[in-house]
């Protein structure tokens, strides 16, 4: 029954004279999302984007339209050529369909793009609603305040089109029209979201991945390719890089104390972060980081984290409780990997009693018994690099 998809689309709407840019990326973006389904017509008509559905399922079309970013909704409809009495009768095919459904109560808004039309929007709501109420008879009623289901009526220059539903988006705006961030990306429930939420904010992303095999197991590297994976759906192409930092933490292990070695094996991983992310024209890191949720994420740790390195570092999900961020998980498709029980290499030579409430200077004193710089080229030396897609 239905023919089109009607993408709709939240802050776009608002970028004035630069909304074309953001239209067209979105477009883009929808078409890529849909190539492992097939070739598909994705186009701007009218300040609106349509998706031609053809003979394809619009149920599983739609379903992967509403994950690109940008989109805060998507309308299953039937378009067809300009006729109001052609309108009314996909008015009442659409209407059937609801009272098939079980929906108790209705009631028709229409809206009149062509304004040389005989009817004013209004006047064709009642005039649409007569004639379906006289079709179904008292098989629905109607109630104008709190329907059930709306019928939408559009007649419009060079077609007429009727939809009901719209199936929720993400919001946010198109990935790509807002720079790369490189995230800190590990195999636990925090970072994947993290990822994905500044990617929701119309940022491109790459990851960085550290573990120190063979204390951890190549198992936990492929968690993590696969969480890589499920973002990849979202955000395309993933750049992943995996570096092994086990002489860093051996090293911090044989020179500093037990209870820094979170804090300072975090701040290696900052450090080499950010020199990846300059060498791919990264403009910020992004971690998984919830204040207070762990030793190494009191404000004390974060603000010696912080003192690392010099490039923004954004974590969307400081002030989140854990609950949320599972919700946010679940919803995205990460959380079952994400609790795959793996160990990774915070967890492997995690000191029994962490420092809660690091001092600067003493950690940047710890340090100095280090050949730092070395120690982080020698791992950038050895990084393995993998392009992940879903």
């Amino acid at each position: 029954m239905y023919n089109i998809l009607i993408v709709k689309y939240g802050e776009i709407g608002v970028k004035g004279k630069n909304r074309y840019l953001f239209e067209n990326k979105l477009v883009k973006n929808v078409k890529n999302m849909l190539k492992p389904i097939g070739k598909f017509d994705v186009y701007k008509e009218y300040g609106r984007i349509y998706v031609n559905l053809e003979d394809h399922d619009y149920e599983e079309v739609a379903e992967e339209v509403r994950k690109v970013f940008g989109i805060v909704g998507v309308c299953p409809a039937i378009r067809a050529e300009k006729d109001y009495d052609k309108l009314k009768e996909l008015a009442l095919q659409v209407l059937e369909e609801k009272i098939a459904s079980g929906a108790k109560t209705f009631k028709v808004e229409s809206k009149r793009g062509d304004k040389d039309f005989k009817f004013t929007s209004q006047e064709m709501s009642i005039d649409i609603a007569g004639f379906l109420v006289s079709k179904v008879h008292d098989r629905i009623g109607v109630d104008i305040r709190k329907p059930e289901t709306k019928i939408v009526c559009e007649y419009r220059q060079n077609h007429v089109m009727v939809y009901s539903d719209t199936i929720p988006g993400y919001g946010g705006l198109p990935l790509g029209t807002n720079g790369r961030a490189m995230s800190l990306l590990s195999g636990g429930i925090d970072s994947p979201v993290a990822s994905w939420m500044v990617a929701k904010r119309g940022m491109e992303i790459e990851a960085i991945h550290f573990h120190t095999y063979p204390f951890t197991s190549e198992k936990s590297q492929e968690k993590v390719r696969d969480l890589a994976r499920i973002l990849s759906k979202y955000c395309g192409r993933l750049r992943l890089h995996k570096v092994n930092i086990l002489e860093i933490q051996k090293a911090i292990g044989m020179n500093c104390n037990d209870e820094e070695m979170t804090i300072i094996s975090r701040r290696f991983m900052m450090r080499i972060a950010q020199a990846v992310a300059e060498s791919r024209r990264c403009d910020a890191l992004v971690t998984g980081e919830s204040i207070g949720q762990v030793a190494s994420q009191t404000i004390q740790g974060l603000t010696c984290t912080n003192a690392s390195v010099t490039m923004p570092v954004f974590r969307p999900l400081i002030a989140m409780d854990k609950t949320e961020i599972i919700d946010i998980a679940q919803k995205i498709g990460t959380f079952e990997t994400s609790i795959l029980p793996e160990e990774d290499c915070c967890t492997v030579f995690a000191p029994k009693k962490p420092v809660t409430k690091p001092r600067l200077e003493r950690i940047e004193k710890s340090e100095e018994k280090l050949d730092v710089e070395k120690l982080i080229q020698d791992a950038i030396d050895n990084i393995e690099v993998e392009d992940i897609e879903f």
